[in-house]
């Protein structure tokens, strides 16, 4: 067999055994499965949506739900089940967006925190303790209401309030890496901090991030639909799942629809991010290895 052959093949085997594990863990893939739906849908959400999600039609105010519009219509006429499946869209650009930017700087900071030690790393974890000192909703809430509503501002803002835990993780993962034997024999053969940092300790320090991150997503959206509740979140006439629930509730009695379906859409979405979660979480710890 050829020697790069061999090679290439030793390299893949941790990922599929990493692969069948994550298989093996059925609540894992549960949750993978029902984030892929919403993907989908959220993909196809022009296509798969019967009406436009603000088309008015206000001879069919707050119906129930018909043939016409299977989950009904809200107090404009428009219809739910097209505004729920756009609201995904919004939900999941929201949390994506979230969790790269978080990991990013959170990865960065942790790492800078956690392989320099010395003052940096005083002032990283100064700076975490005062943010986590706070609930997320309220960092977010803060910083909403300094720069003002909008899907960006939002989602700056949950990604500064999700900020302090994936610090923490890097870091602890990042001390854990720098004393390792193969971190002191790359110094002993004169690599750089730079290389080391970006090949050795980065790569083995990412696990845990990525499992948090994930987590981190569920909450992000649960934040997201707080701050559209509260109406400082994303600004009309964008479909956004909070912002559905906050316009239902003087129909809550009347037209209960209206409110439910945004309603479990939420709480799908955070179900499907905590069981995957669970399931990288399992499969990417080294304890459980």
């Amino acid at each position: 067999m050829n020697p790069v052959d061999t090679s290439a093949h030793a390299s893949q085997a941790p990922r599929r055994r990493l692969l069948r594990k994550f298989l093996r863990h059925r609540m894992g893939v549960a949750g993978l499965v029902i984030v892929l739906l919403y993907i989908v849908v959220a993909l196809f959400a022009p296509w798969l949506a019967p009406w436009g999600p603000d088309t008015v039609d206000l001879r069919n105010v707050a119906k129930p739900p018909s043939l016409a519009h299977p989950f009904g219509t809200d107090q404009f006429g428009r219809d739910v089940l097209s505004r729920t499946i756009f609201g995904a869209q919004t939900s999941l650009v929201l949390g994506f967006c979230v969790v790269g930017i978080a990991t990013l700087f959170g990865m960065l900071f942790g790492v800078l925190a956690g392989y320099y030690r010395g003052r940096v790393e005083r002032a990283v974890i100064f700076m975490t303790d005062v943010m986590m000192t706070l609930p997320s909703i309220i960092t977010a809430l803060a910083v909403v209401t300094i720069l003002g509503p909008g899907l960006g501002t939002t989602i700056i803002a949950i990604a500064i309030a999700s900020l302090p835990r994936l610090v923490r993780v890097a870091r602890s993962a990042v001390l854990q890496v720098r004393e390792m034997d193969y971190i002191q024999s790359s110094r002993s053969l004169g690599a750089t901090d730079r290389a080391i940092v970006l090949r050795h300790v980065v790569p083995n320090a990412l696990s845990p991030v990525i499992v948090q991150a994930s987590l981190l997503m569920a909450e992000a959206v649960l934040v997201a639909a707080g701050l559209g509740f509260l109406g400082v979140g994303v600004k009309p006439p964008l479909a956004e799942w909070g912002q559905m629930l906050a316009e239902s509730r003087t129909l809550l009695r009347s037209a209960p629809h209206i409110s439910i379906f945004p309603g479990l859409a939420i709480i799908f979405l955070v179900l499907g991010l905590n069981l995957l979660g669970d399931g990288l979480r399992d499969t990417l710890d080294v304890r459980t290895r």
